[in-house]
């Protein structure tokens, strides 16, 4: 048995876009020692692709991250499985804010070291050993003291789209960067309360344990992230704290908590909050793009880049051969060149 996707990915992409079945995309994530990884993903994976799952999950020995979407009538049959897993029983799941059905086109199941890449290799740290969740009413007041510190735990470009009311908002491009630099920015504050957030929680769940380890006192984390946060306000008729747009790590990049745009097109400077791939397949550049440049530059970043991915396939595939081009996101400091 095949246990991982064969098919093209723009043949999927095109499936899924042209697929009409109602899908309910979710996110959860549990820390949790799994002796056997390996075996427990394909697990996963034989009864995930029975039911028609979609999604990006990561399975470690300390726990599990997944972000996925389920026909939304193998909803009930999906939570049934969960909870067939005795360490996963009653554990939360976010479902997304807002759901177009589209946010996954294949299933993508992956053993790695770790759930959240940390860069922490001490064996004294404990990631069990956590900070005090709070739930959106809990969070809401908390973080109307003056005395509290409230940490983004989110890259930079998650933040530029939306971030909490007096967050700190670290100009960073991954977590394990983002670990050592609040710690040591906050160094003479271990006497404060802190409290930290993510999307969903698991990044600030690890953050809060690496806190205490560091020797701060009074930690809290958002329970269920921004997700549920908004979900919490929306049920219960609650003050919304969180300005603009939550970022997501799939095909939708992001979803309104608020209907403020509080980011800017990385082309032109105008108002704009919608995060966009660049269409040279070389560049890949994650940048924010409005309507206007998007149509001028054909879904590009530069007009270089436009030259490029004008051309046709197999000439983009002889200039692409034989480069790494890695992982490339817009910096706050750099400016496009369009011109």
């Amino acid at each position: 048995m095949v246990l991982h996707n064969r098919v093209n990915r723009d043949i999927l992409k095109k499936q899924i876009e042209e697929d009409t079945t109602p899908r309910t995309t979710i996110s959860f994530y549990k820390y949790h020692y799994i002796q056997d990884p390996q075996a427990f993903r394909d697990m996963l994976y034989i009864k995930w692709e029975a039911l028609g799952v979609l999604g990006r999950i990561y399975v470690a020995d300390e726990g599990i991250n997944a972000q996925l979407s389920v026909p939304t009538d193998n909803l009930e049959a999906f939570k049934a499985h969960l909870e067939s897993i005795d360490f996963l029983k009653g554990n939360r799941l976010n479902i997304a804010v807002e759901d177009n059905g589209k946010s996954f086109f294949k299933l993508s199941i992956k053993v790695r070291k770790k759930i959240v890449a940390d860069g922490i290799d001490d064996p004294d740290f404990d990631v069990t050993r956590i900070g005090k969740h709070l739930k959106a009413e809990e969070f809401n007041e908390i973080t109307e003291r003056d005395d509290v510190i409230i940490v983004d735990m989110r890259n930079h470009y998650e933040s530029e789209v939306g971030h909490f009311e007096n967050a700190i908002l670290p100009d960073v491009l991954s977590f394990r960067e983002q670990l050592p630099i609040v710690a040591e920015q906050l160094a003479d504050k271990k006497d404060k309360p802190v409290v930290m957030y993510c999307t969903g929680g698991i990044r600030c769940e690890k953050a809060s344990a690496y806190m205490l380890y560091k020797g701060f006192k009074e930690v809290y984390q958002l329970e269920g992230g921004i997700i549920h946060y908004a979900n919490q306000i929306k049920e219960k008729g609650l003050p919304n704290k969180f300005h603009g747009k939550n970022f997501v790590f799939d095909e939708r990049l992001g979803e309104h908590i608020s209907t403020e745009v509080i980011s800017k097109c990385h082309q032109c400077g105008e108002t704009c909050d919608t995060h966009t791939n660049c269409h040279n397949v070389a560049c890949n550049l994650l940048f924010i793009q409005c309507p206007s440049c998007r149509e001028k530059y054909s879904n590009c970043c530069t007009e270089e880049c436009q030259h490029i991915a004008s051309l046709p396939e197999e000439e983009q595939k002889e200039l692409r051969k034989g480069k790494n081009f890695g992982r490339l996101v817009f910096n706050k400091g750099r400016k496009l060149k369009t011109s």
